[in-house]
Formats: structure tokens, sequence, C-alpha cells
């Protein structure tokens, strides 16, 4: 049970637990019926946890060296052989289960888990270290579409959404390591930017997603937006404003990554709530 709850630790269980209820959700809204969106649900959580497991593992070096002591695998509480044949477990598990709802879904799946683990095996050390998330969370909205029956790529403008969402995410997640990350040769995007610039572009990153979701369901036509439409981007404009005004007036944190993750949570709701797909 140690090494489990260690392994659970070091999956990045926040992130993974926020990015499956997303699938969710857009699952609900590609109309899917429960037993695809359970299947669903456990394919994405699988493939989150083989990420954030293998993220642990590369990274349980450098954590030692910078004191992480918030790292099981760094800490030493699960060992780094234990940590790999969970990663692998996991990946196979999400891959199995995709291909159940689907041979396209589980091909796009594949894609997105491997530019994660690209970014994780050495992109984030370059310049192109939001590359992964772009393409990752672009790729994201067809899984519930392509999980459905029948498959289907997701919309040009939830693409968009969520290529703008991920380029936001990859911001604001490593703003609070990014003197540990100089420590240890990680000289991502966010490094070269800076702090200040980062949360800017993390911004219109969400801006761009927010408005995409807002346009897209309605091709254009503002007037066809509903009052529901309208009060959730008021409320994602309110968060992304919350979350500058933070950045500018705090040390960069957690904080930043968890709002702009509740901005992710907020535009799925709204696409459940208005019927968009």
């Amino acid at each position: 049970m140690r090494r489990l709850r260690a392994l659970w630790a070091a999956s990045h269980p926040g992130p993974s637990l926020v990015v499956t209820v997303l699938a969710v959700a857009l699952g609900i809204g590609a109309g899917q019926p429960p037993w695809r969106l359970a299947l669903l649900a456990v394919a994405v959580l699988a493939g989150q946890l083989s990420v954030g497991i293998s993220n642990d593992a590369i990274d349980a070096a450098r954590d030692r060296a910078v004191g992480r002591r918030d790292k099981p695998i760094a800490r030493g509480d699960v060992d780094l052989r234990t940590a790999w044949v969970a990663a692998a477990a996991a990946v196979v598990v999400a891959l199995v289960l995709s291909a159940v709802l689907g041979l396209a879904m589980a091909a796009v799946h594949a894609v997105a888990l491997a530019s994660a683990w690209a970014y994780n095996a050495g992109l984030k050390k370059s310049a192109w270290s939001i590359a992964p998330f772009i393409v990752s969370f672009g790729l994201f909205p067809s899984l519930a579409t392509l999980a459905a029956d029948p498959p289907r790529l997701a919309t040009p403008w939830a693409t968009l959404a969520g290529a703008a969402l991920g380029a936001a995410v990859h911001l604001t997640n490593v703003l609070p390591d990014l003197e540990d990350d100089d420590r240890t040769g990680i000289r991502g995007l966010p490094h070269r930017l800076g702090a200040r610039v980062s949360v800017i572009v993390a911004i219109a990153g969400i801006a761009v997603g927010a408005i995409a979701v807002l346009v897209g369901p309605v091709g254009g036509d503002l007037g066809r937006i509903g009052p529901v439409a309208w009060l959730f981007f008021a409320a994602v404009g309110a968060v992304a404003v919350v979350t500058l005004v933070r950045a500018l007036r705090h040390p960069p944190g957690r904080a930043l990554f968890r709002l702009t993750m509740l901005c992710a949570l907020l535009l799925a709701a709204q696409l459940v709530a208005t019927g968009g797909s």
C-alpha cells in the first residue's frame, strides 16, 4: 500500500484528475452513453498517470539535487524500476481501452501520449517545450469525439481552444520551479521568456480558448450566443483577470496553474451546458 500511495502521489494526481474530468465533460458534450464515458475516463486517467509517473522518474536525480521533498521517487519511497513498470503498464491500459472505443481514438491518444512523454524525455529543456502541450491538448477534444459512435474529429474551433489552453497550462505550471530548473539545466520556453511574459502569454491563451468556445458552436454568429454561454465566458474572463493580478502582485506559485485549470473546467462545463461539441 505504501508503494501504491507513493506512485499515486508521483502521478501528479491533481492535474490527472482534472484532465480526466475534462474528458468526461467533453464526452457528455459529444453525446456518449455511460459505458463509453466510463471507458474514456479510465483510458484518459491511465494515460495521465503514465505521463506523471514517467516525468517524476526521469526527474528523480534533478529533484534530489534541488531538495524536492514533495517528490516520492526522489525521496526513495518507490524505486525507479517500480515507477517505470507502473508507467509502462498505465500506457498499455490507456491504449487498450482506447482501442476498445475505436482504432482512430487509440491512434490519436497514442500520439497525444507520445507528445507528452517527449516533453518529459527532453523537450522540456528546449525552446520548443510548449510544443507537446499544444499538440496533446489540441488533440484532446478529439479523444471524446473519436470515442463516440460514429467517431469524428473534433471541430477546428475545439482543437484551437484545446491547443491554446495547453499553452497556458505549460506556461503557468512551470513558473514556481523556474529557479530550481535553472540550477539543473532546464531552459524551456517559460525560462527564456521570464515569469511575467509567460503569464501574459498564458492569459492570451486562455482568452483565445474562451473566444473559440464562445463563438465556435454558433459559427461566429454573435446573435445566436445564449446567456449561459456569455455567463461562462464572463466567469473565465474573471478568473483570467485574477490570475494576471495575482501574477503581477505576488511571486509565481501553484495558484496560477490551478486558476488556469479552473478556466479549462469552466470551458468544458460551458460545452456541456450549451450543447457544444
